[in-house]
């Protein structure tokens, strides 16, 4: 997701809010594929640096902070596959240290905290951070009663069935009955029983799921074969997580126990003492020396540098324990200082843990691949020579996008000191987060006489239309990925691009859901949007009939469409109703129209907003076309979108006339006529190096200004210039204009019933925020409302906020709206203000 990376020192409100909410989808996504889905996408550094982001914006703007805010949450949602558990004691995650003097830090704010001087005693334990899968077990009287996930941190699964035959885990505390104990640690898997099964699972002498039932990040998230686990993680929290508990018993799952929840009473006064008695209660802990090795890998210092002694001696080890561990995490041990310490937002104050930097190895570059991604995105992928790194087999390995292969960021500044990636090259790789392979470096001295630099396409490899990059106008900078313009009828683009066409906000065809198209595309009856309209009986029927019987034969049920396809076989009722709801949509409102041909970025707002500009879709082809030839130069461009210069400023500067460009004084290093500031020049010299540069440059601006066609689009703000530069990327292919064309001449037509806004509408012109529990209307209809009756439905709250509609439970942009003074109302209050 794309999201400022401005500093937090320059944002503005708008900004801060606009990149909070970016931010808070895109971490919930991470948190989803990590926890609920077991197939992470990118790197812990990754994940915590976005972190670090959102958390500085928190502290520069509090009064920002969302209800969906990733410092207040933990994990991710229970998938639902399971009975939801609520934990009496939240599972909390841990801040990260990654350097020595990040935990120096922690030491210094401990003592602080607790008002210690520099020569009292401090004590902290220091143990491996596993990494596996959490789980909560809670004792009654001694008895196993519950063993649930971490979930979200409040409530997760319960997988009690399954915990009980892991060899690890006691059906009863050995010698000890309290009333409740929580016992919490980590399952997880051994490299060498990792091996071991993905090559039973590879050689098919076990199942991966129970016949019928989906594997839930298992094979289907796995990427080395589709019956093989990614890495032991992923098979620690995959085996668990079966409904099955048969196919678990038969995984070699583990249990390292670390942690307690809610207790009725503790067996110590110390982190270390309660650790202690937790192996004698039959669990297995770093307390307890392990094979081959004298000491205990959990021990206790009293001073920061035996901690740092610790986890370097930890680290050396790491290769030879046999798990997989990502850190070393730090506690203070006195159990009474921890509860003064206590928690903050998402984590305890009183530990901390120290991250592993990422495991590298050195192999070559056999080819460099282009995949087109279902947004039509020009993704690099490099071939490797297979090696080894973290106990994982790496054989290939995204490059991101053209600029990381030329060796620079968006900014232009080196990101391997120069080295740009080539076709022979000897290449470093490190599995950052011991997850997502990358490269970091390039060996030159190995460099082959004969490597040339790496062409990056400018069509789309796959249907030879034109690739383009954008230039975002908050920036003034070309975005980093290039993307195919083919849109409809690119074929890699294509299934992803009929799966949006026929969604709820696009065509919304009832019934036609992804198993449907999955099943057309792959008989070749549809391959564009004109063929749905084109569909016959008994041809859809054959192709449901040989999609059913394929899904029987793999007993690949993925969701409950696809697992009633698989059972029984499309009845010609159920083919008739799909065959009216398609013909009941061959009418279909201007906005959706636009919105279901999925142009990047034209959003529903976006195409609505087109729909107020035109008529019908002739129309709208037309006036793109009346705006492609009079669009502006990317000179005039850039220049508009630079950084600093304002609406106003900008204006001036296209109104400096020929005398001025010719006269070395007309921009002083005073503040003159122009009135711009001194940040406003800089950022002027900057792009244009020297005063000959910036005359040159705005006499190329002035020259390309573009007409009234294309400042029509691009100055509503529903539409923007990128979404205009977007329009006409899109009908610049002729295939686009064609399938556009091929929908008219299978009978779709649209209708535009322009909103007229009621004369005495009481919010027209307004910008509304609904926040809160809506108890009377959905988030769509209130949107649906507030632009009927004339006003703006925004999504954060910010001095252009003109009304707050507030349900039960809101949080953060109602203490904004209050703090702003902006008028706050109830649901109710909305409905009697608009009279409904």
């Amino acid at each position: 997701m794309a999201h400022s990376d401005k500093p937090v020192s320059e944002f503005s409100e708008a900004e801060a809010a606009e990149t909070l909410a970016a931010l808070a989808e895109e971490i919930a996504g991470h948190d989803r594929r990590y926890h609920a889905e077991d197939a992470p996408t990118i790197s812990d550094a990754e994940y915590d640096a976005l972190r670090r982001r959102n958390l500085a914006i928190e502290r520069a703007f509090p009064q920002l902070v969302r209800d969906d805010s990733p410092s207040r949450k933990v994990g991710a949602a229970p998938s639902g596959r399971f009975a939801k558990v609520p934990h009496a004691v939240p599972m909390l995650s841990l801040d990260n240290a990654f350097y020595d003097e990040d935990v120096e830090d922690f030491a210094r704010r401990v003592r602080r905290f607790l008002g210690l001087n520099d020569g009292a005693k401090l004590a902290i334990t220091a143990e491996p951070k596993i990494d596996g899968l959490s789980l909560s077990l809670r004792y009654e009287r001694g008895e196993l009663v519950r063993a649930a996930t971490r979930g979200d941190g409040a409530i997760g699964e319960d997988v009690t069935a399954n915990a009980l035959v892991i060899e690890d885990i006691p059906h009863r505390l050995h010698g000890w009955k309290p009333d409740v104990f929580e016992v919490r640690g980590e399952v997880y898997m051994s490299h060498a029983d990792f091996a071991a099964l993905n090559e039973r699972l590879a050689a098919g002498a076990e199942p991966v799921a129970e016949a019928g039932e989906d594997a839930d990040g298992e094979a289907q998230s796995a990427q080395p074969t589709a019956r093989q686990f990614a890495n032991p993680r992923n098979a620690a929290a995959g085996s668990l997580r079966q409904k099955n508990p048969e196919i678990t018993r038969s995984r070699p799952l583990r249990f390292f126990a670390y942690a307690w929840g809610e207790a009725s009473q503790l067996p110590g006064k110390t982190q270390e003492e309660v650790v202690e008695a937790l192996g004698r209660a039959g669990f297995v802990t770093n307390l307890q020396p392990q094979e081959g090795r004298d000491a205990p890998l959990m021990q206790r210092f009293e001073t920061v540098e035996g901690l740092i002694r610790h986890y370097h001696l930890i680290e050396e080890q790491r290769a030879s324990l046999g798990y997989d561990i990502d850190g070393v995490v730090y506690k203070v041990d006195d159990l009474e200082q921890q509860r003064e310490l206590g928690f903050v937002s998402r984590s305890p104050r009183w530990a901390i843990a120290h991250k592993f930097p990422a495991e590298r190895a050195t192999t070559t570059v056999q080819a460099i691949d282009i995949n087109v991604g279902r947004t039509g995105k020009l993704a690099p992928l490099a071939r490797l020579q297979p090696v080894t790194v973290g106990g994982v087999v790496v054989s290939n390995v995204t490059l991101h996008n053209e600029d990381y292969i030329e060796g620079r960021d968006s900014d232009g500044n080196p990101i391997r000191e120069g080295r740009d990636i080539r076709i022979g090259d000897t290449v470093v790789i490190q599995r950052a987060g011991d997850v997502i392979p990358q490269v970091v470096d390039v060996v030159l001295e190995k460099r082959p006489a004969d490597a040339v630099p790496y062409d990056f396409p400018k069509q789309c490899p796959v249907c030879g239309s034109k690739a383009v990059r954008e230039i975002n106008p908050r920036t003034g900078r070309l975005d980093s990925v290039r993307r195919c313009t083919a849109g409809l009828t690119c074929p890699a683009q294509g299934r992803e691009g009929l799966k949006h066409f026929v969604s709820r906000h696009a065509f919304d065809i009832v019934g036609f859901g992804e198993t449907y198209i999955e099943a057309l595309f792959d008989a070749g009856l549809v391959h564009e949007p004109a063929d749905i309209f084109k569909l016959e009986f008994e041809p859809l029927k054959a192709a449901l009939e040989q999609r059913r019987h394929a899904l029987s034969d793999a007993r690949r049920g993925v969701d409950a469409e696809v697992k009633k396809a698989a059972k029984k076989p499309e009845t010609s009722k159920a083919i008739d109703n799909l065959l009216a709801a398609i013909d009941d949509r061959r009418s279909i409102a201007l906005d959706r129209f636009i919105f279901a041909l999925g142009i990047p970025e034209i959003g529903e707002t976006t195409a609505k907003a087109l729909a107020r500009h035109f008529d019908d879709v002739r129309g709208v082809i037309q006036g793109i076309d009346a705006a492609r030839d009079s669009q502006a130069s990317e000179v005039w461009a850039e220049l508009n979108a630079l950084e600093g210069i304002g609406a106003k400023s900008f204006e001036r500067l296209m109104e400096v006339g020929e005398d001025k460009l010719g006269d070395p004084l007309w921009l002083p290093t005073k503040d003159g006529e122009l009135g711009l500031s001194a940040k406003q020049r800089v950022a002027l010299r900057e792009r244009f190096a020297d005063e000959a540069g910036i005359r040159a440059g705005l006499a190329a601006a002035q020259a390309g200004r573009p007409g009234e066609a294309y400042l029509a689009l691009s100055r509503d703000s529903d539409i923007g210039t990128v979404a205009t530069l977007s329009l006409i990327h899109f009908f610049e292919e002729e295939h686009n204009r064609r399938a556009v064309q091929a929908l008219l001449d299978a009978g779709v037509s649209t209708v535009n019933k322009r909103v007229k806004v009621p004369a005495s509408s009481p919010v027209a012109g307004k910008t509304i925020v609904f926040t809160g529990s809506l108890e009377r209307m959905s988030r769509d209809e209130a949107k649906a409302m507030a632009e009927e009756l004339g006003a703006k439905a925004a999504g954060s709250v910010s001095k252009k906020t003109d009304l707050v509609v507030a349900g039960p439970g809101a949080g953060s942009k109602l203490t904004t709206a209050t703090e702003l003074g902006i008028e706050v109302i109830t649901e109710d209050q909305w409905f009697e203000r608009i009279g409904r």
